[in-house]
């Protein structure tokens, strides 16, 4: 029995690329949509937003002296590639699925409407939403959050990768770093942790939108969750 009715999934790039350390691992995309299908078929309206990290990173290109709005637009093509990965898994499985873009490319996806997308979700599609806000200098977290907000989710479900949960301090850096099983916003904005970007972390807060996270890593952790098992991180 599923806990919850609408979800947004939030999945880092690094997410698919399992093992590979870059780009897209196959197998790795097909455990995830084989997840996401058993819980679309409990009749768990589900979107997901996806991260590029694993094919382009606008920041760190940034850094090295890219025009940051150009480097962003790069990091949101990347995004598309992996939705339309995650979509032909899907679909494969027969799992009717929409990808949807913030930056029309109407070739390859429908443009992002809001209406449109509450609808698909409540005939049982998946909806991926792709190319984050469609606006430079936000995250994917960020877009996460909104779309999240706008859809009427009850949770946002972060699937982390190299943790899973929210810690004191980098668990991958210091063995001893305690991991919270639920956390306020405010408590984790007052410690610094970095549980998810800082201006997503603000717009969950303010409008009360509860955020869970947890690792991708662990067996089966998207339907588990979904479920109620204790995974990862409550933060609200």
């Amino acid at each position: 029995m599923a806990k919850y009715n609408r979800v947004l999934l939030k999945l880092s790039g690094e997410a698919l690329m399992g093992k590979m350390g870059y780009g897209i691992d196959p197998e790795v995309v097909r455990d995830i949509a084989g997840q996401i299908k058993r819980v679309a078929s409990q009749g768990v309206q589900v979107a997901v937003v996806l991260g590029g990290g694993n094919i382009w990173r606008g920041l760190s290109a940034a850094s090295h002296g890219m025009d940051r709005a150009v480097a962003d637009y790069m990091g949101m093509l990347a995004t598309v590639l992996n939705s339309l990965a995650l979509q032909d898994a899907l679909e494969k499985m027969d799992c009717e699925t929409r990808v949807m873009t913030a930056i029309e490319m109407p070739q390859v996806a429908e443009p992002y409407i809001r209406r449109r997308a509450i609808r698909h979700m409540e005939k049982g599609r998946v909806v991926i939403l792709a190319a984050g806000t469609g606006n430079p200098y936000f995250s994917t977290d960020t877009a996460a959050a909104l779309r999240a907000l706008e859809l009427h989710a009850e949770v946002i479900l972060f699937a982390k990768n190299n943790v899973d949960g929210v810690y004191s301090s980098d668990p991958n850096v210091y063995p001893d770093a305690v991991k919270y099983d639920e956390i306020t916003f405010k408590e984790a904005i007052q410690l610094g942790l970095k549980v998810i970007d800082g201006p997503a972390l603000a717009l969950c807060q303010e409008n009360s939108l509860p955020v869970l996270v947890f690792g991708i890593q662990e067996p089966d952790s998207i339907v588990r969750v979904i479920s109620g098992d204790k995974l990862g991180t409550v933060v609200s």
